[in-house]
């Protein structure tokens, strides 16, 4: 018999003992951690992340039904690297007329996944306008405080639609902290409180 032949006739089958009948103490049936662990062992998870976006088109998602847990405030948005930048009351009389700062709606809301986030809305201008996306997204965060909703823009319409969840689902588990600890989660690394911040250095062509 060959050698190849010999190898490949032994076969050690998963979870197989030792050679003395005591269990393998490498038996991955043992060795794999349980979809409950988490949970029995009583460990806590850390929300160390907060993202400031809108929620996907594919996402069902809850606001929260408290209205401490929104803020109207002021924000610099870079579209090109997806970024929202919280501005320090002080800076606002002299960005008014920077483009990329604007009034914004911050609301809490989370998807059927567990992940949270900071829903931003465009709030109206001076001029008290406001424009069809934003009516109609403030409009889908305020039916969404409670009820599972779908939010879709409709370029056609200039507008996004709202579809409710048809199913009886549980309600999200809301993360037992303060808003005003969320948004500095949100805002940790993002907060422009000096007209020397590398940010605002930038939209003036410093640097």
């Amino acid at each position: 018999m060959s050698n190849n032949n010999l190898f490949s006739s032994v076969s050690i089958p998963a979870g197989a003992g030792n050679a003395n009948g005591s269990p393998d103490p490498f038996d991955l049936s043992r060795l794999r951690i349980s979809q409950d662990f988490v949970a029995a062992a009583g460990v806590k998870k850390v929300l160390n992340t907060v993202p400031v976006r809108k929620p996907s088109k594919e996402w069902f998602v809850q606001t929260h039904p408290d209205q401490n847990y929104r803020l109207q405030t002021c924000v610099i948005e870079l579209k090109e690297d997806s970024e929202t930048y919280l501005v320090d009351p002080s800076l606002w009389p002299e960005l008014a007329s920077e483009s990329t700062f604007s009034p914004r709606a911050l609301i809490t809301t989370i998807n059927r996944q567990g992940v949270l986030f900071l829903w931003p809305i465009r709030l109206p201008g001076a001029d008290g306008r406001h424009d069809e996306w934003s009516r109609s997204a403030m409009e889908a965060a305020t039916h969404a405080a409670g009820k599972w909703v779908r939010v879709q823009a409709n370029m056609s319409l200039g507008a996004y639609e709202l579809y409710e969840a048809a199913g009886q689902w549980a309600a999200p588990e809301w993360p037992d902290l303060p808003f005003q600890q969320l948004l500095k989660i949100a805002f940790k690394d993002r907060f422009i409180a000096d007209y020397d911040h590398p940010i605002l250095k930038r939209l003036r062509g410093e640097a």
